[in-house]
Protein backbone atom coordinates (compact mmCIF):
# COMPACT_ATOMS: atom_id res chain seq x y z
CA UNK A 1 0.00 0.00 0.00
CA UNK A 2 1.26 3.84 -0.66
CA UNK A 3 2.39 5.28 2.44
CA UNK A 4 3.51 9.20 2.94
CA UNK A 5 6.39 10.88 3.94
CA UNK A 6 6.32 13.00 6.37
CA UNK A 7 9.34 15.65 6.69
CA UNK A 8 9.58 18.53 9.47
CA UNK A 9 10.90 21.85 8.35
CA UNK A 10 13.54 23.32 10.24
CA UNK A 11 15.33 26.41 10.34
CA UNK A 12 19.16 26.82 12.32
CA UNK A 13 17.93 30.07 13.63
CA UNK A 14 15.92 31.93 16.58
CA UNK A 15 12.41 31.40 14.57
CA UNK A 16 10.68 28.97 11.99
CA UNK A 17 10.06 29.47 8.29
CA UNK A 18 6.88 31.43 9.88
CA UNK A 19 9.30 34.97 11.39
CA UNK A 20 7.03 35.58 14.10
CA UNK A 21 7.00 31.75 15.42
CA UNK A 22 9.70 33.17 18.29
CA UNK A 23 7.47 35.47 19.77
CA UNK A 24 5.01 32.71 20.48
CA UNK A 25 5.34 32.03 24.44
CA UNK A 26 5.48 28.47 24.50
CA UNK A 27 9.17 28.64 22.01
CA UNK A 28 11.88 27.71 22.96
CA UNK A 29 14.46 30.11 23.02
CA UNK A 30 17.54 28.18 23.46
CA UNK A 31 18.23 28.02 19.70
CA UNK A 32 21.80 28.35 19.73
CA UNK A 33 22.31 25.58 21.37
CA UNK A 34 22.43 21.69 20.95
CA UNK A 35 20.07 20.36 22.87
CA UNK A 36 17.33 22.58 21.06
CA UNK A 37 18.30 20.47 17.60
CA UNK A 38 18.57 17.02 19.93
CA UNK A 39 15.54 17.41 21.36
CA UNK A 40 13.76 18.46 18.02
CA UNK A 41 15.16 15.18 16.17
CA UNK A 42 14.20 13.45 19.01
CA UNK A 43 10.35 13.96 18.97
CA UNK A 44 10.39 13.35 15.10
CA UNK A 45 12.20 10.24 15.25
CA UNK A 46 9.40 9.23 17.50
CA UNK A 47 6.67 10.28 15.15
CA UNK A 48 8.62 8.48 12.37
CA UNK A 49 9.23 11.35 10.10
CA UNK A 50 11.21 10.04 7.66
CA UNK A 51 13.18 13.50 7.53
CA UNK A 52 14.47 16.60 9.54
CA UNK A 53 15.34 19.17 6.82
CA UNK A 54 17.00 22.53 7.07
CA UNK A 55 16.11 25.09 5.06
CA UNK A 56 19.04 28.14 4.68
CA UNK A 57 19.54 31.62 2.92
CA UNK A 58 23.04 33.04 3.22
CA UNK A 59 21.80 36.82 4.13
CA UNK A 60 19.97 38.54 6.65
CA UNK A 61 16.25 40.32 5.52
CA UNK A 62 16.27 43.82 4.47
CA UNK A 63 14.57 46.35 3.43
CA UNK A 64 14.20 49.99 2.91
CA UNK A 65 17.50 50.63 0.18
CA UNK A 66 19.50 48.17 3.13
CA UNK A 67 18.01 48.32 6.42
CA UNK A 68 18.48 45.44 8.27
CA UNK A 69 17.85 46.61 11.76
CA UNK A 70 14.35 46.05 12.02
CA UNK A 71 14.92 42.65 10.99
CA UNK A 72 17.13 42.38 14.16
CA UNK A 73 15.02 44.14 16.55
CA UNK A 74 11.85 42.15 15.57
CA UNK A 75 13.78 39.07 15.16
CA UNK A 76 12.75 38.41 11.53
CA UNK A 77 15.17 35.56 10.59
CA UNK A 78 17.62 37.39 11.57
CA UNK A 79 19.81 34.57 12.84
CA UNK A 80 21.35 31.94 10.81
CA UNK A 81 23.82 29.26 11.26
CA UNK A 82 25.26 27.18 9.17
CA UNK A 83 22.71 23.96 9.31
CA UNK A 84 25.25 21.20 8.92
CA UNK A 85 26.59 21.35 12.26
CA UNK A 86 23.57 22.26 13.96
CA UNK A 87 21.88 19.17 12.00
CA UNK A 88 24.92 16.66 13.24
CA UNK A 89 23.50 17.37 16.87
CA UNK A 90 20.32 15.83 15.73
CA UNK A 91 21.98 12.98 14.13
CA UNK A 92 23.86 12.45 16.95
CA UNK A 93 20.50 12.02 19.32
CA UNK A 94 18.72 10.16 16.32
CA UNK A 95 19.17 6.52 14.93
CA UNK A 96 16.53 6.35 11.61
CA UNK A 97 15.56 10.16 11.13
CA UNK A 98 16.86 11.19 7.85
CA UNK A 99 18.71 14.90 8.33
CA UNK A 100 18.95 17.15 5.13
CA UNK A 101 20.38 20.39 5.03
CA UNK A 102 20.66 23.18 1.96
CA UNK A 103 23.97 24.48 0.36
CA UNK A 104 23.69 26.56 -2.73
CA UNK A 105 24.97 26.09 -6.37
CA UNK A 106 25.93 29.54 -6.49
CA UNK A 107 28.17 30.28 -3.76
CA UNK A 108 30.04 26.96 -2.77
CA UNK A 109 32.32 24.77 -5.04
CA UNK A 110 31.20 21.35 -5.96
CA UNK A 111 33.87 19.29 -4.24
CA UNK A 112 33.29 20.83 -1.35
CA UNK A 113 29.43 20.59 -1.40
CA UNK A 114 30.35 17.01 -2.73
CA UNK A 115 32.54 16.12 0.15
CA UNK A 116 30.60 17.43 2.84
CA UNK A 117 27.49 15.76 2.11
CA UNK A 118 29.50 12.60 1.41
CA UNK A 119 31.04 12.90 4.98
CA UNK A 120 27.60 13.64 6.22
CA UNK A 121 26.45 10.20 5.24
CA UNK A 122 28.98 8.27 6.73
CA UNK A 123 28.36 10.00 9.61
CA UNK A 124 24.96 9.40 9.70
CA UNK A 125 25.11 5.78 8.53
CA UNK A 126 23.39 6.65 5.04
CA UNK A 127 20.77 9.36 6.81
CA UNK A 128 21.83 12.48 4.57
CA UNK A 129 19.95 14.56 2.32
CA UNK A 130 21.35 18.26 0.30
CA UNK A 131 18.86 20.31 -0.59
CA UNK A 132 19.55 21.31 -3.75
CA UNK A 133 19.42 25.51 -3.98
CA UNK A 134 20.60 28.20 -6.49
CA UNK A 135 20.02 31.65 -4.19
CA UNK A 136 18.03 34.13 -5.28
CA UNK A 137 18.60 37.46 -3.10
CA UNK A 138 21.43 40.53 -3.61
CA UNK A 139 22.25 40.31 0.38
CA UNK A 140 23.71 36.73 0.01
CA UNK A 141 25.51 37.82 -3.60
CA UNK A 142 27.12 40.86 -1.43
CA UNK A 143 28.08 38.65 1.55
CA UNK A 144 29.45 35.77 -0.64
CA UNK A 145 32.20 38.41 -2.26
CA UNK A 146 29.38 39.14 -5.15
CA UNK A 147 27.98 42.43 -6.44
CA UNK A 148 24.64 41.05 -7.38
CA UNK A 149 22.93 37.79 -7.78
CA UNK A 150 22.91 36.05 -11.29
CA UNK A 151 19.58 35.87 -13.28
CA UNK A 152 17.52 33.66 -12.39
CA UNK A 153 18.03 30.97 -15.62
CA UNK A 154 21.88 31.69 -15.66
CA UNK A 155 22.10 30.28 -12.12
CA UNK A 156 19.89 27.15 -13.11
CA UNK A 157 22.22 26.70 -16.52
CA UNK A 158 25.20 26.79 -13.75
CA UNK A 159 23.21 24.24 -11.13
CA UNK A 160 22.96 21.59 -14.17
CA UNK A 161 27.12 21.90 -14.13
CA UNK A 162 27.54 21.87 -10.86
CA UNK A 163 25.22 18.74 -10.02
CA UNK A 164 27.86 16.89 -12.63
CA UNK A 165 30.49 17.82 -11.00
CA UNK A 166 29.31 16.31 -7.33
CA UNK A 167 28.03 13.54 -9.35
CA UNK A 168 30.73 12.62 -11.04
CA UNK A 169 32.88 13.00 -7.54
CA UNK A 170 30.32 10.76 -6.03
CA UNK A 171 30.65 8.22 -8.15
CA UNK A 172 34.68 8.28 -8.17
CA UNK A 173 35.06 5.46 -6.09
CA UNK A 174 33.36 2.02 -6.98
CA UNK A 175 31.23 0.32 -4.11
CA UNK A 176 34.18 -2.42 -3.60
CA UNK A 177 37.04 -0.22 -3.44
CA UNK A 178 37.59 -0.65 0.07
CA UNK A 179 39.71 -3.88 1.07
CA UNK A 180 41.10 -2.50 4.56
CA UNK A 181 43.12 -5.50 5.01
CA UNK A 182 45.79 -5.41 7.66
CA UNK A 183 47.42 -8.99 6.94
CA UNK A 184 48.09 -8.16 3.04
CA UNK A 185 48.90 -4.43 3.76
CA UNK A 186 46.09 -3.32 0.81
CA UNK A 187 43.54 -0.78 1.76
CA UNK A 188 41.67 0.15 -1.40
CA UNK A 189 41.72 -1.47 -5.01
CA UNK A 190 43.66 1.88 -7.19
CA UNK A 191 41.57 0.32 -10.06
CA UNK A 192 38.18 1.40 -9.13
CA UNK A 193 39.11 4.96 -7.90
CA UNK A 194 39.11 7.73 -10.60
CA UNK A 195 40.07 11.04 -10.82
CA UNK A 196 36.97 13.43 -12.69
CA UNK A 197 38.89 15.41 -15.05
CA UNK A 198 36.21 17.58 -15.15
CA UNK A 199 36.51 21.01 -17.52
CA UNK A 200 33.39 22.93 -18.29
CA UNK A 201 31.64 25.94 -19.06
CA UNK A 202 31.71 27.18 -14.76
CA UNK A 203 33.72 24.54 -13.73
CA UNK A 204 37.31 22.51 -13.16
CA UNK A 205 37.65 20.27 -10.85
CA UNK A 206 39.88 17.69 -11.10
CA UNK A 207 39.89 14.64 -8.08
CA UNK A 208 40.54 12.00 -7.12
CA UNK A 209 37.48 12.61 -4.62
CA UNK A 210 38.54 11.64 -0.79
CA UNK A 211 35.08 10.12 0.49
CA UNK A 212 34.61 6.63 -0.24
CA UNK A 213 30.79 5.54 -1.18
CA UNK A 214 28.43 5.29 1.84
CA UNK A 215 25.76 3.22 2.84
CA UNK A 216 23.15 4.61 0.72
CA UNK A 217 25.50 5.05 -2.47
CA UNK A 218 25.12 8.58 -2.10
CA UNK A 219 23.04 11.14 -0.30
CA UNK A 220 19.64 11.94 -1.50
CA UNK A 221 19.03 15.26 -3.36
CA UNK A 222 16.19 18.02 -2.39
CA UNK A 223 14.81 20.10 -4.71
CA UNK A 224 12.27 23.02 -4.69
CA UNK A 225 11.85 24.36 -8.10
CA UNK A 226 8.89 25.26 -9.23
CA UNK A 227 9.10 28.19 -11.80
CA UNK A 228 9.54 26.55 -15.74
CA UNK A 229 13.20 26.67 -15.60
CA UNK A 230 13.55 25.28 -11.85
CA UNK A 231 11.07 22.08 -12.40
CA UNK A 232 13.14 21.01 -15.05
CA UNK A 233 15.79 21.43 -12.80
CA UNK A 234 14.19 19.49 -10.31
CA UNK A 235 12.74 16.74 -12.72
CA UNK A 236 16.57 16.02 -13.87
CA UNK A 237 18.11 16.05 -10.51
CA UNK A 238 15.55 16.20 -7.79
CA UNK A 239 15.29 12.78 -5.84
CA UNK A 240 12.95 14.33 -3.20
CA UNK A 241 10.98 17.87 -3.93
CA UNK A 242 9.57 20.33 -2.32
CA UNK A 243 6.40 22.25 -3.46
CA UNK A 244 3.81 24.63 -2.08
CA UNK A 245 0.28 25.38 -3.23
CA UNK A 246 -2.32 27.57 -2.19
CA UNK A 247 -5.25 24.84 -3.13
CA UNK A 248 -5.78 20.73 -4.28
CA UNK A 249 -6.36 21.72 -7.72
CA UNK A 250 -3.09 23.34 -8.37
CA UNK A 251 -1.17 21.11 -6.39
CA UNK A 252 -2.90 18.09 -8.79
CA UNK A 253 -1.76 19.94 -11.80
CA UNK A 254 1.38 20.37 -10.16
CA UNK A 255 2.06 17.18 -9.50
CA UNK A 256 1.24 15.60 -12.47
CA UNK A 257 3.28 18.09 -14.55
CA UNK A 258 6.37 17.57 -12.42
CA UNK A 259 6.14 13.84 -12.66
CA UNK A 260 5.44 13.68 -16.45
CA UNK A 261 8.50 15.86 -16.86
CA UNK A 262 11.02 13.19 -14.97
CA UNK A 263 9.70 10.95 -16.97
CA UNK A 264 9.90 12.74 -20.93
CA UNK A 265 13.83 13.25 -19.08
CA UNK A 266 14.07 9.31 -18.77
CA UNK A 267 13.82 8.93 -15.34
CA UNK A 268 11.52 6.54 -13.43
CA UNK A 269 8.50 9.03 -11.62
CA UNK A 270 8.52 6.80 -9.47
CA UNK A 271 12.11 7.29 -8.18
CA UNK A 272 11.30 11.10 -7.25
CA UNK A 273 8.79 12.26 -3.76
CA UNK A 274 6.94 15.33 -3.96
CA UNK A 275 6.00 16.83 -0.71
CA UNK A 276 4.45 19.72 -0.37
CA UNK A 277 4.10 22.28 2.67
CA UNK A 278 1.84 22.87 5.23
CA UNK A 279 1.11 24.38 8.68
CA UNK A 280 -0.72 22.48 10.69
CA UNK A 281 -2.47 23.44 13.82
CA UNK A 282 -3.57 20.99 15.76
CA UNK A 283 -4.88 19.78 18.84
CA UNK A 284 -6.75 17.29 20.93
CA UNK A 285 -10.33 18.98 19.21
CA UNK A 286 -11.19 21.43 16.69
CA UNK A 287 -12.48 24.11 18.91
CA UNK A 288 -8.93 23.50 20.82
CA UNK A 289 -6.81 24.27 17.83
CA UNK A 290 -9.08 27.17 16.40
CA UNK A 291 -8.02 28.72 19.71
CA UNK A 292 -4.47 28.14 19.25
CA UNK A 293 -4.80 29.57 15.51
CA UNK A 294 -6.84 32.80 17.05
CA UNK A 295 -3.31 33.50 19.44
CA UNK A 296 -1.15 32.65 16.58
CA UNK A 297 -2.65 35.49 14.30
CA UNK A 298 -2.20 37.62 16.61
CA UNK A 299 2.00 37.19 16.46
CA UNK A 300 2.82 38.41 12.95
CA UNK A 301 3.88 42.29 12.29
CA UNK A 302 3.46 44.11 9.24
CA UNK A 303 7.37 44.59 8.88
CA UNK A 304 7.51 40.73 9.07
CA UNK A 305 5.78 40.26 5.15
CA UNK A 306 7.50 43.51 3.99
CA UNK A 307 11.06 42.31 5.11
CA UNK A 308 10.26 38.29 3.84
CA UNK A 309 8.59 39.36 0.61
CA UNK A 310 11.68 41.68 -0.35
CA UNK A 311 13.89 38.53 0.63
CA UNK A 312 12.22 36.63 -1.41
CA UNK A 313 11.26 38.27 -4.90
CA UNK A 314 14.84 40.28 -4.15
CA UNK A 315 12.71 43.22 -4.65
CA UNK A 316 12.45 46.35 -1.92
CA UNK A 317 8.62 46.35 -0.78
CA UNK A 318 9.60 48.86 1.97
CA UNK A 319 9.97 51.47 -1.21
CA UNK A 320 6.43 52.21 -2.12
CA UNK A 321 2.81 52.50 -0.22
CA UNK A 322 1.51 49.30 0.52
CA UNK A 323 -1.52 50.25 -2.14
CA UNK A 324 0.30 51.53 -4.99
CA UNK A 325 0.15 49.43 -7.97
CA UNK A 326 3.19 47.55 -9.15
CA UNK A 327 4.00 48.63 -12.88
CA UNK A 328 5.44 46.19 -14.81
CA UNK A 329 9.01 47.28 -15.10
CA UNK A 330 8.65 46.73 -11.20
CA UNK A 331 7.47 43.06 -11.59
CA UNK A 332 9.77 42.13 -14.38
CA UNK A 333 12.39 43.15 -12.30
CA UNK A 334 11.61 40.74 -9.38
CA UNK A 335 14.37 38.44 -9.57
CA UNK A 336 13.60 35.83 -6.85
CA UNK A 337 10.94 33.61 -6.43
CA UNK A 338 9.32 33.80 -9.65
CA UNK A 339 6.95 31.39 -8.92
CA UNK A 340 5.19 33.53 -5.71
CA UNK A 341 4.97 36.92 -7.97
CA UNK A 342 3.39 34.50 -10.68
CA UNK A 343 0.89 33.31 -8.29
CA UNK A 344 -0.32 36.46 -7.21
CA UNK A 345 -0.77 37.34 -10.40
CA UNK A 346 -3.18 34.57 -10.76
CA UNK A 347 -4.51 35.01 -7.41
CA UNK A 348 -5.63 38.67 -7.33
CA UNK A 349 -6.23 38.66 -11.19
CA UNK A 350 -5.04 41.73 -11.25
CA UNK A 351 -2.38 42.98 -14.11
CA UNK A 352 -0.75 45.35 -11.59
CA UNK A 353 -1.59 44.44 -7.93
CA UNK A 354 0.09 46.15 -5.16
CA UNK A 355 2.13 45.14 -2.05
CA UNK A 356 -1.27 44.56 0.09
CA UNK A 357 -1.89 42.14 -2.53
CA UNK A 358 1.48 40.14 -2.44
CA UNK A 359 0.90 40.11 1.46
CA UNK A 360 -2.96 38.55 0.94
CA UNK A 361 -1.70 36.05 -1.32
CA UNK A 362 1.46 35.17 -0.48
CA UNK A 363 0.84 34.85 3.32
CA UNK A 364 4.30 35.65 3.53
CA UNK A 365 5.16 36.95 6.76
CA UNK A 366 2.16 35.14 8.46
CA UNK A 367 1.13 31.24 8.60
CA UNK A 368 0.24 30.75 5.08
CA UNK A 369 -3.40 28.74 4.72
CA UNK A 370 -3.24 26.98 7.98
CA UNK A 371 -5.33 23.20 8.91
CA UNK A 372 -6.56 23.66 11.65
CA UNK A 373 -8.47 20.82 13.53
CA UNK A 374 -8.20 17.83 16.08
CA UNK A 375 -6.80 14.83 14.45
CA UNK A 376 -10.12 14.18 12.29
CA UNK A 377 -9.66 17.37 10.35
CA UNK A 378 -5.90 17.26 9.87
CA UNK A 379 -5.93 13.79 8.75
CA UNK A 380 -8.64 14.09 6.40
CA UNK A 381 -7.03 16.94 4.20
CA UNK A 382 -3.73 14.87 4.37
CA UNK A 383 -5.91 11.68 2.76
CA UNK A 384 -7.38 14.11 0.08
CA UNK A 385 -4.47 15.64 -0.33
CA UNK A 386 -2.22 12.70 -0.83
CA UNK A 387 -4.58 10.03 -1.92
CA UNK A 388 -5.63 12.43 -5.03
CA UNK A 389 -1.99 12.60 -5.99
CA UNK A 390 -1.73 15.81 -5.43
CA UNK A 391 1.59 14.93 -3.50
CA UNK A 392 3.36 12.12 -2.05
CA UNK A 393 3.95 13.46 1.65
CA UNK A 394 4.00 16.73 3.70
CA UNK A 395 6.65 19.34 4.77
CA UNK A 396 5.24 19.94 7.85
CA UNK A 397 5.80 23.81 9.09
CA UNK A 398 5.99 24.71 12.19
CA UNK A 399 4.56 28.06 14.37
CA UNK A 400 6.08 27.03 17.79
CA UNK A 401 8.99 25.50 18.16
CA UNK A 402 8.86 22.53 19.58
CA UNK A 403 5.42 22.92 20.55
CA UNK A 404 4.35 22.21 16.61
CA UNK A 405 5.94 19.41 15.97
CA UNK A 406 5.07 17.98 19.45
CA UNK A 407 0.80 18.45 18.59
CA UNK A 408 1.59 17.39 15.32
CA UNK A 409 3.27 13.84 16.48
CA UNK A 410 1.02 13.04 19.47
CA UNK A 411 -2.61 14.01 17.85
CA UNK A 412 -2.02 13.46 14.15
CA UNK A 413 0.43 10.69 13.47
CA UNK A 414 -1.23 7.93 15.33
CA UNK A 415 -4.42 8.91 13.59
CA UNK A 416 -2.77 9.00 9.40
CA UNK A 417 -1.27 5.45 11.37
CA UNK A 418 -5.02 3.96 11.98
CA UNK A 419 -5.71 4.81 8.45
CA UNK A 420 -2.95 2.87 7.01
CA UNK A 421 -1.24 6.57 5.62
CA UNK A 422 1.84 6.40 7.41
CA UNK A 423 4.10 3.77 8.52
CA UNK A 424 4.12 2.64 11.69
CA UNK A 425 7.46 2.23 11.93
CA UNK A 426 11.18 2.68 9.84
CA UNK A 427 11.75 -0.04 6.44
CA UNK A 428 15.12 0.53 7.47
CA UNK A 429 18.58 2.32 8.55
CA UNK A 430 19.32 4.81 5.59
CA UNK A 431 17.12 7.48 4.40
CA UNK A 432 16.26 6.05 1.05
CA UNK A 433 15.04 2.80 1.82
CA UNK A 434 12.08 5.11 4.68
CA UNK A 435 11.50 6.97 1.48
CA UNK A 436 11.23 4.07 -1.25
CA UNK A 437 14.10 4.97 -3.24
CA UNK A 438 16.54 2.68 -4.58
CA UNK A 439 20.17 2.44 -3.46
CA UNK A 440 21.91 5.55 -5.74
CA UNK A 441 23.85 3.25 -8.19
CA UNK A 442 26.97 4.55 -9.88
CA UNK A 443 25.77 6.62 -12.71
CA UNK A 444 22.51 6.24 -12.39
CA UNK A 445 21.71 9.89 -12.71
CA UNK A 446 23.23 10.08 -16.13
CA UNK A 447 20.27 8.32 -17.38
CA UNK A 448 18.20 11.72 -17.33
CA UNK A 449 18.18 14.03 -20.61
CA UNK A 450 19.43 17.76 -19.90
Amino acid sequence: MRQMALIGFLQAQNCSNFAASWRHPDSRTDFASPEFYRHIGRVLEAGKFQLGFFDDRLGMPEFQGGQFQDAIAHGIRCVKMDPVACLMAMGMATERLGLGATYSTTYYEPFHVARVFATLDHMTNGRAAWNVVTSMNSTEARNMGKLDVLEHDARYDRADEFMEVVHGHWDSWQDDSLIVDKASGRFADPDTVHRLDHVGEHFRSRGPFTVPRTAQGHPVVIQAGQSGRGRRFAARWGELVFVSYANLDLARKGYADLKAETQRLGRDPEHLRIATLIHPVCAETKSEAEDKRAAIEKLPLEVDSLMLLSEALNFDFGSKPLDEPFTADELSSMSGTQTMRDRVLQLSGKASPTIRDFIKFTGRGRLPHPWVGGPKEIADLAEEWFTSRACDGFVVGAACVPGSYEDFVRFVVPELQRRGLFHKDYAGPTLRENLGLPYAASGRWQSAAS
